[in-house]
């Protein structure tokens, strides 16, 4: 018996990295999972369907109404319902705010926050004509607590998900849609391949745990989160940081 057995989730940024260990960590579990990305996630849906019906692929945008409309529409008519959503797609930002462009910035803010929010909106929707609750975990960061130079438009972006998040579960609680993010820390993912090995150590440097985090240590945390073990648990944060912010 798993964790997820009976469940069905959408996974944005689901073909790489935190993403695509958490795919994997909910199929484990057993959950049908639509994994969603506009790189093409198509192979991995693949490898997990070698022992069934166990993942889709379906590409989508999540700054766009229309396709996030669509990617809950097709896990319904694909699986049936939808339990579980882990809004996990984002992209970076790494400049000062003076050299930082408007339309830099509104990309960032637009990935981040507005796509956050369109999954969340159109998977309550979904979670609220099924009338059986739901679990809704955003993909947070370390940024949405606190700062560093170079990273305005993404922490910028982190703070509104974590408050929009901490709204979404007062607002859904008596529904029993759970709303909780995860904040992690520098986590060793293809985002961060192209750092020379001066930077890397420097982000290692960063975590009193002395490495970078894994994705699938990210994965438990979101299922556990997905899972009714933590079924009294909502509008929280999860920092997965390895003491970064402790300090």
């Amino acid at each position: 018996m798993g964790r997820l057995d009976g469940k069905v989730a959408i996974v944005t940024g689901g073909a790489s990295g935190i993403g695509k260990a958490t795919v994997e960590a909910f199929v484990k579990e057993g959950a049908k999972v639509i994994i969603s990305d506009i790189a093409d996630g198509t192979k991995l849906a693949e490898e997990l369907n070698t022992e069934g019906d166990n993942a889709i692929f379906v590409k989508a945008d999540v700054t766009s109404e229309e396709d996030t409309k669509a990617l809950v529409k097709k896990a319904v008519e694909k699986f049936g319902k939808l339990d579980i959503v882990f809004a996990n797609a984002g992209i970076g930002g790494m400049k000062l705010v003076h050299e930082e462009s408007f339309e830099d910035w509104r990309k960032v803010l637009s990935v981040n926050l507005d796509g956050v929010f369109l999954l969340n909106k159109y998977a309550i929707e979904q979670m609220l004509k099924q009338g059986t609750g739901g679990s809704i975990i955003n993909n947070d960061s370390i940024h949405g607590f606190v700062g560093k130079p170079g990273v305005g438009s993404y922490a910028a972006s982190k703070g509104g998900v974590k408050l929009l998040t901490q709204t979404a579960g007062i607002e859904y609680g008596k529904e029993n849609i759970r709303v909780n993010c995860i904040n992690p820390g520098y986590i060793d993912t293809p985002l961060l391949k192209d750092l020379d090995d001066e930077m890397r150590q420097s982000l290692v440097d960063l975590h009193p745990i002395g490495r970078l985090g894994r994705p699938e240590e990210v994965a438990n945390a979101v299922v556990f989160l997905a899972s009714d073990e933590a079924s009294f648990i909502t509008g929280t944060t999860l920092l997965i940081d390895g003491g970064y912010t402790a300090q």
